[in-house]
């Protein structure tokens, strides 16, 4: 991933909004907060851009992804699903999901809200099956 350019390119499209890495060093995704639910807890809009996402759920939030630029291939559950742009998919509350991507732009809504304690990694039995 060419961090520098994703950063810059979220920093002009979303001036003053939280730049977050997964990975400080070698980030392998990159999300932006652009309406975050410290404002209000209800719901909750992010862009990431993601060459691998790390397998997790969530509790509470149910997530709608939809596909900005690129092509990813979205593990729900055990089984994949390949999104191109202006494709969206629904993550239920308690599916462990992941995402991979070529510099892959996506808008994740939240609802209500995504918050760190909600977000829960796992490790999936399946996912040398992919």
């Amino acid at each position: 991933m060419n961090v520098k350019k994703v950063v810059k390119e979220l920093q002009e499209k979303y001036p003053g909004k939280k730049i977050i890495k997964n990975n400080e060093k070698n980030p392998t995704e990159i999300l932006c907060e652009i309406d975050p639910a410290t404002k209000h807890p209800h719901y909750s809009l992010a862009v990431a851009v993601i060459n691998k996402s790390r397998p997790h759920l969530h509790q509470k939030s149910k997530e709608t992804y939809q596909v900005i630029k690129g092509i990813l291939d979205l593990f729900v559950d055990g089984k994949k699903y390949k999104l191109s742009e202006g494709e969206k998919f629904i993550i239920n509350p308690g599916q462990i999901h992941w995402a991979n991507g070529n510099e892959t732009w996506i808008e994740c809504y939240s609802k209500p809200g995504w918050i760190i304690k909600d977000h829960i990694f796992k490790e999936y039995q399946k996912i040398t099956n992919f």
